[in-house]
């Protein structure tokens, strides 16, 4: 009797060890049927990798940045004749990507994307699972090191490489033969991610009012500063980027223009002295991006020199307009009308002569222009297509560069030490893959969960990703362009 319970003991123990693996391992069936349904795959936190896993969901969720990367490696395939392999990160990151928004089957509920810290090594970049890092850096080094990439492309044939050459030739000369013109040049390789965009730096003179040249500047996101508030108003993201681009006044520099005019009242022969005046700079945003990241920093420093974090609600919303902040250039009043009557891309409401109005006081809304208050706007005027119908926006002269917010990055802790976890929208169905959906995730590390829009907007922001909406007159405007 007693080896029969020692032996039917034994082999219970093994069963319930069994059971515990598989659970473990896997978790109840119907549990992970229940919680695959309608969400995305979760990322393993290798240790302290919740930086990287936070972008990967949020870089996820921007369709425009995933059609580039299948455009970019594409040409992998076509130029180098070879399948793709993991030596190349817009490889890596494409494969993650598509997993990550469900355009790849996959079983696995939980990806592993120590891949990614693989390849960024080949690129020189040492990064350490298991030291805190941040994700905007990662950011800029994802961003940065896909420029090198690009750049390091072959941008011309080799001369030894006959097959080639011999290929290259005859279809010129089809090209004659047909059209009597030459192909365009590829520019693949020179495209940019977009991500991509540039700011303008401008600067008048204060005394004789000479504008010096703009000059332009690139960036892949925006780090906006977070200002004081005044008391007893919210912080807004339309004032911190109002305060990004507010003018600030520069004193000591040499105007060309003031010393022109001092050497006119001088006899000829005599030197004068370069004439420094006080300029008033001011930046733009010279280039929009498609896909905009919107990075809010929250690094203080304290009186004694040590780094502080910025725990306040800064105000963001589904829908931004970024119109006000787009420089124009100055035009003249005869051009003015010429202008006026073109359907042009580059129309700024908000704007006079490239310097920017302020925004509209959030606490003040009236009328239709309440709909785009703060970057505000009812979803309920857009178009299942992702575009909005011009008609619905007489206050605001039909916003051009209006964005949908698509991820948010949020950093709970401290400066030296926390955990990274993100918002995001969940994939569209297969049965209509342009839509964009409704339902929001929160994902944390390899833990999903879906969440509700006030959840995502009462959020601490740390990163901000929005992309691009067109609408029908720029959609078909662009079909025009691609069919000339």
């Amino acid at each position: 009797r007693y080896k029969v319970m020692k032996n039917g003991s034994v082999i219970g123990g093994v069963a319930a060890a069994v059971a515990a693996g598989m659970y473990v391992l896997w978790g109840p069936i119907t549990e992970r049927k229940r919680r695959r349904k309608g969400l995305v795959p979760g990322l393993l936190n290798l240790g302290n990798t919740c930086f990287m896993n936070s972008l990967l969901q949020g870089l996820s969720s921007c369709p425009s940045f995933i059609k580039w990367l299948e455009e970019f490696t594409a040409q992998y395939k076509t130029e180098q004749n070879q399948p793709t392999d993991h030596q190349h990160l817009s490889v890596t990151l494409l494969h993650l990507l598509r997993a990550l928004s469900c355009q790849e089957v996959t079983d696995d509920d939980v990806l592993d994307a120590s891949c990614l810290l693989e390849v960024l090594r080949l690129y020189r970049w040492q990064i350490s699972s298991f030291e805190e890092q941040d994700a905007h850096e990662l950011f800029h080094v994802l961003t940065s090191s896909l420029e090198d990439e690009r750049d390091r492309q072959p941008r011309v044939t080799h001369l030894f490489d006959v097959h080639s050459l011999e290929v290259t030739s005859l279809l010129i000369q089809l090209q004659l033969c047909v059209s009597g013109s030459l192909p365009p040049v590829s520019n693949h390789w020179k495209s940019q991610h977009p991500f991509h965009g540039r700011l303008t730096s401008n600067m008048v003179c204060k005394h004789c009012e000479h504008q010096s040249p703009v000059r332009y500047d690139t960036f892949d996101s925006l780090s906006l500063s977070i200002p004081a508030a005044a008391w007893g108003r919210p912080m807004t993201l339309d004032h911190c980027l109002h305060h990004f681009i507010s003018s600030e006044s520069v004193k000591d520099v040499v105007c060309d223009n003031c010393t022109k005019i001092q050497a006119r009242g001088i006899l000829n022969g005599q030197s004068i002295e370069n004439q420094r005046t006080t300029f008033v700079k001011q930046l733009k945003l010279g280039k929009l991006p498609q896909c905009l990241c919107i990075h809010l920093q929250r690094l203080s420093w304290s009186n004694q020199g040590t780094p502080l974090k910025r725990h306040e609600h800064v105000q963001f919303n589904e829908f931004l307009i970024m119109d006000i902040y787009k420089y124009r250039v100055p035009l003249h009043k005869s051009s003015q009308n010429e202008l006026n009557q073109r359907n042009t891309e580059e129309t700024t409401p908000g704007t006079k002569d490239g310097i920017a109005v302020k925004p509209p006081d959030a606490e003040q809304p009236s009328g239709t222009k309440a709909l785009f208050m703060n970057g505000a706007c009812s979803s309920s005027i857009l178009m299942s297509s992702g575009t909005f119908p011009l008609p619905a926006f007489p206050e605001c002269s039909s916003p051009v560069y209006l964005y949908r917010l698509m991820a948010v990055v949020v950093h709970h802790g401290d400066m030296h030490s926390g955990h990274f976890v993100t918002y995001r929208r969940s994939p569209p169905s297969p049965k209509s893959p342009l839509s964009v959906s409704s339902q929001w995730l929160w994902i944390s590390d390899d833990t999903v969960r879906k969440a509700s829009l006030q959840e995502v907007l009462s959020s601490s922001a740390y990163l901000l990703f929005y992309e691009r909406v067109r609408s029908r007159a720029q959609h078909q405007s662009l079909e025009l362009r691609a069919e000339e």
